[in-house]
C-alpha cells in the first residue's frame, strides 16, 4: 500500500544544507577535505547533492567542532571512535536533537526579548 502525504526529500542541495545546519557552503566544503565520510555525490550538473545520513554527520562535526569544542584532529579522532564501537549513527541523531534543541531555545530567547522590549514601550 503507498504511503500518503508528502514525500520524503532524499537530496539536499547545499544551499539546502546550509539553510538546514546554518553554516556557510565554504565551511562545508572545507570539512569534505577534513573528514572523509563526508563526500556529497554530485548530480549531472556538478552541484553537490547531500543525503539525510550526511546532513546528520555534519551536525555530528558541527556539534563536536563548535559545542564541544573539538579540534578537526580531535572530532575526526571521536568520529572513528564511534565508528568503530558501532556508536556512529546513535552519536550523530543524539547531535542533531541537540543542535535543534540549542536553536530552539535561541528562537524563544529572542522572542522574549523582543515581547519584553515591546512591553517597556507602552
Amino acid at each position: 500500500m503507498a504511503a500518503t502525504g508528502e514525500p520524503v526529500q532524499e537530496f539536499f542541495s547545499i544551499g539546502d544544507v546550509c539553510a538546514l545546519t546554518d553554516l556557510k557552503p565554504h565551511v562545508l566544503r572545507y570539512w569534505e577535505s577534513q573528514f572523509r565520510f563526508l563526500n556529497p555525490a554530485k548530480n549531472r550538473s556538478g552541484n553537490r547533492v547531500y543525503q539525510r545520513r550526511e546532513i546528520e554527520l555534519i551536525m555530528l562535526v558541527k556539534h563536536l567542532l563548535y559545542t564541544e569544542k573539538y579540534t578537526i584532529d580531535g572530532a575526526r579522532q571521536r568520529l572513528d571512535e564511534h565508528r568503530k564501537t558501532g556508536e556512529l549513527k546513535r552519536e550523530a541523531r543524539r547531535a542533531l536533537d541537540f543542535e535543534t534543541l540549542e536553536s530552539v531555545e535561541q528562537e524563544l530567547r529572542s522572542l522574549l526579548a523582543l515581547l519584553e522590549g515591546r512591553g517597556e514601550g507602552r
